[in-house]
């Protein structure tokens, strides 16, 4: 699990830094859009339903495919169908 989350808690910190500065500013940079665009995903996709935790492989695949920038292009209403499909495939 260590080796698959690497960088996720690094990206995570940077997306809510950029996230609350970019609420005071409308004119932000194509890197800056990319890493709100990624943080968001990546807080999507670790949203889990209460009460009902995925297990540790599942969410091992999940943050692999995250991470890797598998749903950087995805719309963020798609993620969680994303999620349940690669869950799915055997």
């Amino acid at each position: 699990m260590k080796q698959v989350c690497g960088s996720l808690k690094l990206e995570l910190a940077q997306y809510r830094e950029v996230a609350a500065f970019a609420q005071f500013g409308s004119d932000l940079d194509a890197a800056t859009q990319a890493l709100l665009s990624r943080g968001a995903r990546l807080t999507e996709i670790l949203k889990q339903p209460q009460y009902t935790p995925l297990p540790i492989e599942k969410q091992i695949i999940v943050i692999y495919a995250a991470v890797n920038g598998f749903c950087d292009r995805m719309p963020l209403d798609k993620i969680d169908q994303y999620e349940k499909q690669i869950l799915s495939t055997k």
